[in-house]
């Protein structure tokens, strides 16, 4: 076989929304770069200027089916900030109670849908069978059937409180619209039991199916990246999904920063590549070098691994144990394997099951008191970890009320970079010779979707000051023109 210049994986699969990898080879077949690319383009931060502000929790959840309800309440915030009105007690108890749902729909969904059958089936099996359909064949009916049913436990629980299972309607400035009754409390605690012991089941699951035969290939260098990580936590630094301060660690685990949701600028910068919709950011502190993880790289990483790494442990006592197993087993703290992220998402599953039943045996849970009035209005930040990591919503208003800016870091642009470098990273590790195998490919999107990538949320930019370029190439493929705008 004669060595490639030039791999292309298109499309990318099981993510959510659209990307593609293009890998390009020197003239000995050893990978000189390669690239992740998002080369799709939404406009959700442009098209929203102009709405009215009390809109944005319904327009904001429409960028994405998959993690609806982490936009929704992350917009509700921000209008909560935006207007002056502080929520009651119980009406965060119900949102929080909310978004524990979702997240048990969104971890299983991924474990064992997406990111899952590369391990259960195998990263060398078919691509027929590296779905749910493969996992039924690999692991039978009876877990498949667990699956389903505790994904539409996690919807049911966002539909109850939320008016709908994908598009949640719930949320209002200062407040939710509609109380608990004492029979759906039963019903969602019903639910919850059951969904922590699927959480401890999956646990297992992954230890013995997964963690046994694959130890290595998980520590390996080819899917290590040392960066920084970010994540909220509460007055403890627990991991927190809803509330807290934000906080950043370097590669070695040390406190890098600790910020509040309307301190982000200060922290937070944003590059543009010309080749990608996705824009890349970074901490300000230690500034853009491009491509590359360690200490001097303002690279940094979000969602359930970062989580884990930023925090000092979890809130609640089954999910602190495997907290505590994941860093005996993988080694100092923090972990910087990008596949253990599918470990840290299971340990979230357990705590978001462990929480909710906290919430829902909370007398408050079922309180009528649940909005205070709205006040002044300008400008607000919202901010909770999505599924994927730390979701930021900023909405400026004017006279009337009506969004004049928007700015939204959505988790997969926070791990752009970091997924961009690891995609590059393992190119390197697993290609010679410029020969490659449908396994090997594979192999290489691993990386990234360990990331659990949300394309659709990731590219929303629509910037004037980024050029846009049309190349016009005769029969022979040679330039003729270049158009640019």
């Amino acid at each position: 076989m004669m060595p490639m210049k030039r791999i292309t994986i298109n499309p990318a699969t099981r993510l959510e929304g659209h990307a593609k990898i293009e890998i390009f080879l020197d003239k000995n077949g050893t990978v000189d770069n390669a690239y992740l690319q998002f080369p799709e383009l939404r406009g959700f931060e442009k098209f929203c200027e102009g709405r009215r502000a009390e809109d944005m929790p319904q327009i904001t959840s429409r960028i994405c089916g998959v993690c609806p309800v982490a936009h929704h309440l992350a917009s509700t915030k921000a209008l909560d900030m935006a207007f002056n009105a502080e929520p009651p007690p119980a009406a965060k108890k119900l949102r929080e109670l909310m978004y524990c749902g979702s997240l048990i729909y969104d971890h299983i969904l991924h474990f064992y849908f997406l990111g899952g059958p590369d391990f259960l089936v195998g990263p060398d099996a078919a691509p027929a069978d590296r779905n749910i359909l493969g996992v039924l064949r690999k692991v039978g009916l009876g877990v498949v059937e667990k699956v389903i049913k505790h994904r539409a436990y996690g919807q049911r629980i966002v539909e109850i409180i939320g008016g709908k299972a994908t598009h949640p309607v719930s949320g209002l400035p200062g407040g939710m619209s509609k109380a608990l009754t004492n029979e759906e409390r039963l019903e969602i605690e019903k639910m919850l039991k059951s969904s922590l012991e699927f959480a401890k089941f999956s646990l297992d699951f992954f230890k013995e199916r997964v963690l046994k035969n694959y130890a290595d290939m998980i520590q390996s260098n080819v899917y290590t990246l040392d960066t920084y990580y970010m994540g909220l936590v509460d007055e403890n630094n627990k991991v927190n999904f809803y509330d807290g301060t934000i906080r950043v660690v370097d590669p070695e685990g040390k406190e890098f920063v600790k910020f509040t949701p309307r301190e982000y600028p200060d922290v937070i910068a944003e590059h543009v590549e010309p080749w990608t919709y996705g824009k890349m950011p970074y901490l300000k502190k230690v500034g853009w070098r491009g491509l590359e993880g360690g200490a001097n790289s303002g690279i940094y990483r979000v969602g359930p691994l970062a989580r884990l790494n930023v925090s000092e442990g979890m809130a609640t006592p089954l999910a602190q144990e495997e907290y505590k197993q994941l860093y005996e087993t993988l080694g100092n703290k923090p972990v910087h394997s990008t596949l253990a992220y599918h470990w840290a998402r299971l340990v979230e599953l357990l705590y978001a099951a462990e929480r909710g039943l906290e919430l829902i045996r909370d007398d408050e849970i079922v309180s009528k008191d649940l909005r205070n009035k709205v006040g002044a209005f300008g400008e607000g930040v919202g901010v909770v970890e999505a599924a994927r990591g730390t979701l930021i919503h900023h909405y400026m208003l004017d006279e009337e009320a009506l969004v004049k800016k928007v700015n939204l870091i959505v988790p997969s642009t926070h791990n752009n970079p970091a997924m961009c470098t690891s995609v590059k990273d393992a190119s390197k590790g697993l290609i010679n010779g410029g020969e490659v195998d449908e396994g090997l490919l594979n192999r290489i999107e691993m990386v990234f979707r360990a990331y659990d990538p949300c394309v659709a949320c990731a590219t929303h930019l629509v910037d004037d000051s980024i050029s846009m370029e049309v190349k016009i190439y005769d029969q022979n493929r040679s330039l003729l023109r270049v158009l640019r705008r």
